[in-house]
């Protein structure tokens, strides 16, 4: 690697840290002879910072030279920071030389735009199709669409891509477009139903072809960036319910607002990125994908934003004690599933294991059961404990809040307390 290109991938690495949906998924692609590299499984293997951000990709941008001004965002044309861009063919060696050093595993590739969305995208896309059809590199790549582009070059980066996501950025228009006026929510829409339908048309023709091209294997991303905007919880969480209904959308991330351009008033004054409201809506986002719970049960117009304090399932538990306890022997799949401290493999080993006996208060914590939780929203015959029907639920979230607990079970004096006779 020359001089010239390191000091480029210095800049634009740095430039790219702050996309955080960089996952991959759903892509089966074997080694084969005369090829580089593999993509075998539900993905490749990954290693993520403290804050949730991936590492195992190269994770670069075609260019941070942007001509939109985003008050979000540092790569904006009125910042004042070192500029790069990597030709086509100095992007492809240096991702064949880092996967031949084993430094990577994959390719995230992004980019701020130059001169209009067409000409950035059609630069990627030789990217990607040069590595696929050139090099034969058989490995990882998540490219960004960018907001604008036309139909032909999406299609075409479907094809060489194995995830294609656009990045909705701000959650409400109005909000998008005080911060970012040069964009709008119809540009971004437009190339994800672009992606959409070529996914959709791609099974279809799959069906009939066996070896018919696939067409973005992975599905498509999205991303919000949280704590920039007035945004509630509720409207976040029903933005994303509503892109889940799209059976291309794989993933929503959700990005903590961090504060790199201070100077501009449109942004709140914040020290550092919500990063517990953000982990509090992955969460949640858990909950609406697995656990068969809706937007509406999480975040309502009576709780608009969610419990920092607490996970989101424990919060819907305490709000609802008349909905427990959950009798694990006798209840369905779906209302175990409700229990805090009950995950989906828990829950799964709950049903199976109840054709051959009873489920104990020992063989659920066996099942990886969190009964620190859990005891209070379950019965299962001999838990000598009290639940939240005779407990009041400030003290449950009290006691399990509690950094250091000094009892397990409340004594007489507290529980005459909590509800006297």
């Amino acid at each position: 690697m020359n001089e010239q290109v390191q000091d480029k991938l210095k800049v634009l690495a740095e430039s790219a840290k702050y996309d955080v949906s960089c996952a991959s998924g759903g892509t089966s692609r074997k080694n084969r002879p005369g090829m580089t590299g593999s993509a075998e499984g539900w993905g490749i293997c990954h290693s993520f910072t403290e804050d949730g951000r991936c590492v195992s990709l190269l994770k670069i941008m075609l260019t941070n030279n942007c001509i939109y001004d985003c008050a979000y965002c540092i790569n904006r044309r009125s910042n004042d920071i070192r500029r790069a861009t990597l030709t086509v063919q100095e992007l492809t060696d240096l991702t064949l030389e880092f996967y031949r050093r084993n430094y990577i595993e994959g390719l995230f590739l992004s980019s701020g735009i130059i001169n209009n969305p067409d000409h950035t995208m059609e630069r990627m896309v030789r990217v990607v199709k040069e590595l696929r059809t050139v090099h034969h590199y058989n490995g990882y790549i998540h490219m960004k669409s960018i907001p604008g582009a036309s139909r032909e070059l999406v299609n075409e980066a479907g094809l060489y891509a194995d995830r294609l996501s656009v990045n909705i950025e701000i959650p409400k228009e109005q909000n998008l477009k005080m911060l970012a006026p040069e964009k709008d929510h119809q540009s971004i829409f437009r190339p994800m139903f672009y992606i959409q339908q070529g996914v959709l048309a791609s099974a279809d023709e799959r069906k009939r072809f066996r070896h018919a091209p696939r067409f973005a294997p992975a599905g498509q991303s999205t991303q919000m960036i949280i704590g920039a905007t007035d945004e509630s919880d509720k409207e976040i969480l029903r933005l994303s319910t509503a892109l889940y209904q799209r059976p291309s959308m794989k993933r929503v991330y959700y990005s903590g607002y961090i504060p790199v351009n201070t100077y501009d008033t449109r942004l709140p004054a914040l020290k550092q990125a919500p990063l517990v409201r953000e982990n509090r809506l992955y969460q949640a986002d858990w909950l609406m994908r697995f656990y068969g719970f809706q937007a509406g049960e999480i975040a309502d117009d009576a709780y608009p934003n969610l419990d920092l304090e607490i996970d989101p399932k424990l919060a819907w538990a305490l709000r609802h004690p008349e909905a427990f306890p959950v009798d694990v022997n006798k209840a369905d799949h779906a209302m175990i599933l409700r229990v805090p401290g009950i995950g989906v493999k828990s829950a799964g080993l709950i049903i199976a294991s109840r054709r051959y006996g009873r489920v104990t208060a020992s063989s659920l914590a066996k099942m990886g059961v969190v009964m620190k939780k859990a005891r209070y929203f379950i019965s299962c015959g001999e838990l000598p404990n009290y639940t939240v029907n005779e407990i009041q639920p400030e003290y449950i979230r009290q006691t399990l809040t509690e950094k250091k607990k000094t009892k397990k079970e409340p004594d007489k004096r507290q529980l005459s307390i909590l509800f006297p006779e």
